[in-house]
């Protein structure tokens, strides 16, 4: 079945389309509507340097709901001794850089190419992509970023310079998102990594249904800062 090309007009085929490997479209642009658009059709853009702009939709959906997020032993006491300083939104350049430039198993470069960091750039500074930072001894050593809609928010990267960095980054963003009354974190694909804090997966009908609830509720647009008085655990 060929892949659909997208128009110059705002829109997309339905997720249900998509090739088993998830591969739904192909095409269109990065702006700042039609990103908007592809996240609350449960869609995402994932490309290499030299392709044309994929547009995805799997199924299975890994997903974290911040409630049911798993905290080890081993991260819960570095959380209390404090060794990393957890912000939001303060660097979020830095972040999405840090992000870019990981070196990740089995894969020799980076989806996050320029394109992807001006049109991400750009949806944090209309407030809807937003940034957590572990910081050591003054330093970034890790951190993520997503995009949030609604009560869904949409992981797109995370990146460590230290153990546990990005973990703890998770965990208090986990933390915020249950205080502010958010129940999705979207893990787009499944990694170990995040089915080991507690990710799980789902099928898209129902991530979609999951996430149409989602998009009923207003949404918190940044910049975002930790909720005073928030509990980790």
């Amino acid at each position: 079945m060929p892949v659909y090309k997208l128009p110059k007009e705002l829109a997309f085929p339905a997720p249900d389309e998509a090739e088993p490997s998830g591969l739904l479209a192909v095409g269109g642009d990065l702006s700042l509507r039609r990103l908007l658009l592809a996240y609350c059709m449960g869609i995402f853009p994932w490309y290499c340097q030299g392709e044309p702009i994929l547009w995805w939709s799997p199924d299975p959906r890994l997903i974290l709901e911040p409630e049911h997020i798993k905290i080890s032993q081993s991260l819960r006491r570095v959380l209390k001794k404090g060794v990393f300083q957890i912000t939001m939104d303060r660097d979020f350049a830095a972040v999405i850089q840090g992000c870019a430039e990981a070196s990740r198993r089995g894969e020799p470069g980076t989806w996050i190419v320029d394109d992807m960091i001006t049109a991400y750039t750009r949806l944090h500074t209309a407030g809807f992509a937003h940034s957590v930072e572990a910081w050591h001894e003054e330093k970034l050593v890790g951190g993520l970023y997503g995009v949030s809609i609604g009560h869904a928010f949409f992981g797109e990267s995370m990146f460590s310079l230290m153990s546990d960095a990005s973990k703890a980054a998770l965990a208090y963003l986990a933390a915020a998102l249950r205080q502010w009354g958010m129940g999705l974190i979207d893990c787009q694909v499944t990694t170990e990594h995040l089915l080991s804090m507690g990710a799980r997966e789902m099928s898209r009908p129902e991530f979609l249904e999951r996430l149409s609830q989602a998009l009923r509720t207003e949404t918190l647009t940044g910049p975002w800062s930790l909720p005073e008085g928030l509990q980790i655990f």
